[in-house]
């Protein structure tokens, strides 16, 4: 949810407007719980999910409303939130401030309003929340949960010690998982998020992109890229990618008749060299070898169309079973081959239509197009364009980052690469979705500094800071 909020207001819906809705919604819900003259308890936290709550406060001046709030108001946590809060207190509103947990005194309230924690926390409740849930359950009003109970799991509906008991839970924009089991009537109130911020990839969707402080090497990504013979630029384009994208280790098997040019692209690179100057089907079993304990396998860039290296990427793909990036002319052999392996499939239209798919100038047609055919492969889609649109069958999402610039050669070679690297630590779909965003960002960025005629090298120089959400393109 919070990466669909910053894509809505990347698409000119403000936060603000959304808090507005949200805390309107939560005032309807206590309309529905109490009438009016009813004594309503709020108690909110210091982020968003309060800052709802007192929203919802000036939607209710025919009740009897006080604001509990956990914490001082200088430590209120978002601009938006601190604002509405400013508003109760210019209006003299009747808000009390909780410094220690046991000075909280909600009184005798027909209503509580529960707006301590959202969705985005996990784990067991701290002080002061741990002990206003158990006065909020200690009473006998009507509890009023703001998203989600606090304390409660959203995606799991389970809690990690004590958690607010909600007799009604109000939800926005969508149901959360974890919701369906509580034991509370729950409304999904519609405050206004357009369904583009869910459909087109966006600044949001880079939240889900870190790593664990803690890492060790090779945790974030262990990629082994197939590639070369003809060709010596595809596979070092799309190995350096994994490492601009956050891959820990790029590995590239390829002919040894390229190996020493890729060697001189980037000293970074794992280079491992093959017997003769293209992919054979003797190489196979070395190649499942090296992949063996790899988070990813990039096959197809710069590998050429030969009869025995489209053998060999048939075989390799019929028994191989991890995860598998397959770009260029690897991607002829997807629909006949039989294979256990989790593909993310990276064509451009041609090469869609030469598997046998169906497109369209028109992205809106082309986003049912793919959808069908990513269902009947049975692996993602990642169908490259002006509007990129990712599938996997079942969710279908659109990329519209990038730049006609990025016609250049090698664009594609990248977009694997970081599609590798991601997929190390996410799962393909999405990992195909960030990675799409993420590389016409990466084109963008590298427009702004040259204009038309950056290189591809360039656009995966620009992949950390498109991928880091520190620039407006």
């Amino acid at each position: 949810m919070a990466a669909v909020d910053e894509n809505a207001e990347a698409l000119g819906v403000p936060r603000k407007q959304l808090m507005e809705s949200s805390g309107n919604a939560v005032a309807r819900a206590i309309r529905d719980a109490a009438e009016p003259g009813a004594n309503v308890a709020i108690v909110a936290g210091r982020g968003n999910n309060g800052g709802d709550a007192f929203v919802a406060a000036r939607f209710l001046d025919e009740y009897d409303v006080t604001v509990h709030l956990l914490g001082r108001p200088e430590t209120i946590s978002t601009t938006i939130a601190r604002e509405n809060w400013d508003a109760l207190e210019r209006a003299e509103y009747d808000l009390r401030t909780v410094t220690d947990s046991r000075s909280l005194d909600l009184g005798s309230p027909d209503v509580i309003v529960d707006a301590m924690l959202g969705t985005g926390v996990k784990g067991s409740l701290r002080e002061p929340e741990a002990t206003a849930a158990a006065a909020i359950n200690g009473s006998d009003a009507t509890v009023v949960s703001v998203d989600v109970p606090s304390g409660v799991d959203a995606d799991t509906g389970a809690a990690d010690g004590a958690a607010v008991e909600a007799d009604r839970v109000v939800t926005f924009h969508d149901a959360k998982p974890g919701l369906a089991d509580l034991d509370a009537e729950v409304t999904v109130a519609d405050i206004g998020i357009p369904a583009a911020a869910e459909l087109f990839v966006g600044p949001g969707d880079l939240r889900r992109v870190g790593r664990e402080a803690e890492s060790h090497k090779g945790e974030n990504g262990d990629v082994l890229v197939i590639g070369g013979g003809p060709f010596s630029g595809a596979p070092a384009l799309s190995a350096m990618a994994v490492l601009r994208a956050g891959g820990d280790l790029a590995n590239v098997a390829c002919p040894e008749s390229v190996a020493e040019a890729i060697k001189g692209y980037e000293p970074d690179l794992i280079v491992h060299p093959l017997d003769g100057d293209h992919l054979v089907p003797d190489h196979v079993e070395s190649l499942l070898s090296m992949a063996d304990g790899k988070d990813v396998v990039v096959i197809g860039p710069g590998l050429g169309d030969a009869a025995e290296t489209t053998d060999a990427v048939r075989r390799f793909l019929s028994e191989f079973d991890g995860t598998a990036v397959v770009d260029a002319d690897a991607l002829r052999v997807v629909p006949e081959v039989s294979t256990e392996a989790e593909l993310i499939c990276t064509p451009h239209q041609g090469e869609l239509r030469d598997m046998g798919g169906e497109t369209s100038d028109d992205w809106r047609e082309r986003t049912d197009l793919v959808e069908a055919f990513a269902a009947e492969l049975g692996h993602v889609l990642l169908v490259k364009s002006a509007y990129d649109v990712i599938s996997d069958g079942e969710r279908t999402r659109v990329s519209r980052s990038g730049n006609p610039g990025m016609t250049v050669g090698g664009t594609g070679d990248v977009l694997a690469g970081a599609t590798a690297a991601l997929a190390a630590v996410h799962e393909p779909f999405e990992a195909a979705a960030i990675a799409s965003y993420a590389n016409g960002r990466a084109g963008d960025l590298a427009f702004e500094k040259r204009g038309y005629g950056f290189t591809a090298s360039q656009m995966v120089d620009e992949l950390p800071l498109a991928l880091g959400g520190e620039t407006d393109v």
